[in-house]
């Protein structure tokens, strides 16, 4: 099964840690992986994306409207990279906003709304999961698994058993992390099940 995924936030998110635990997932099902990555100011808070391709016979970067998923770790960048998602795609979108630097100059920079924000994403895709990654983040035991909260909501497209996953996450993470790790994943995954019923 084909199935391309583009991954955006900002940096310090954890966007190439899950994009390595879907690879290490791939790799132990036995499927064909390629990724890219666009991680320049990363460190700095800057914009992060990357693009997943599952069993593709093509490149690592997916053409514009092509995407059966985007994973926005961040409202605005989530908008950003929307035009690689197609209109038959799944967008999954954490609302809690990472403010740019350029916020620390007053009149420079006023961070739209986030319900204007995931108005406009709902206006170009039907299918939009929005979800507060951070506040199941953070019953999970730790506001570091934003990332694992997304995952866990992804997994339930993804062409991966839910169990290679789980796998691919305890072989990455530290051990004294999984356990956070763990509980937030399946904070992700019951979150979908919640929001789908």
């Amino acid at each position: 099964m084909k199935f391309d995924l583009i991954i955006a936030g900002v940096g310090g998110q954890g966007i190439i840690f899950t994009t390595n635990v879907i690879g290490r997932a791939c790799i132990k099902e036995g499927k064909k992986i390629l990724a890219a990555e666009t991680h320049g100011m990363a460190q700095r808070g800057g914009s992060v994306e990357t693009h997943i391709r599952i069993g593709t016979e093509f490149g690592p970067l997916i053409p514009k409207k092509k995407a059966d998923a985007l994973l926005g770790f961040e409202p605005i960048e989530a908008l950003r990279y929307s035009h690689f998602l197609s209109r038959k795609g799944i967008a999954i979108i954490n609302t809690e906003k990472i403010i740019p630097p350029s916020c620390v100059f007053p009149g420079k920079f006023t961070y739209p709304d986030v319900n204007y924000l995931m108005s406009k994403i709902k206006e170009v895709f039907g299918k939009v999961i929005i979800l507060n990654a951070l506040k199941l983040a953070r019953e999970s035991g730790s506001i570091m698994t934003v990332n694992m909260v997304m995952l866990g909501v992804l997994t339930n497209y993804l062409p991966l058993e839910k169990k290679t996953i789980i796998q691919a996450i305890k072989e990455l993470v530290p051990e004294k992390l999984i356990e956070a790790n763990l509980r937030a994943f399946e904070k992700g995954v019951n979150f979908y099940l919640t929001y789908k019923s």
